[in-house]
């Protein structure tokens, strides 16, 4: 059985965080994906620490989906080098586990 995972990315915008999430899900590569307030960010980027106001984009996936995602992130995402990782679900309800896997499993033709 795949393994369920959060997958953790930052947004430059509200308006960038929104069509990230809405394509994940619709393309089924996240069974949810919530948009989490402004947060700040400080980090290193060439040479340089750096502050920024960010959102904190949460989806809900399974491994086996991961590659899929992270690639359709960067297809959305304005940063050169965007946060995208992932984090094991250790452990949830059986029947919400389950949901993750039906709702992000392979569709045929799709």
């Amino acid at each position: 059985m795949a393994e369920c995972i959060e997958v953790r990315v930052t947004a430059s915008s509200r308006d960038e965080a929104d069509r990230i999430c809405s394509a994940v899900v619709a393309a089924r590569l996240t069974a949810a994906a919530q948009v989490a307030g402004q947060i700040t960010s400080r980090y290193w980027w060439r040479g340089e620490i750096n502050e920024a106001d960010e959102w904190l984009v949460l989806m809900k996936t399974t491994m086996e989906r991961f590659e899929d995602l992270a690639v359709k992130v960067r297809e959305l995402h304005s940063y050169e080098v965007p946060q995208i990782v992932a984090v094991p679900l250790v452990a949830g309800t059986a029947d919400y586990l389950e949901w993750i896997r039906q709702e992000t499993a392979p569709r045929p033709g799709g």
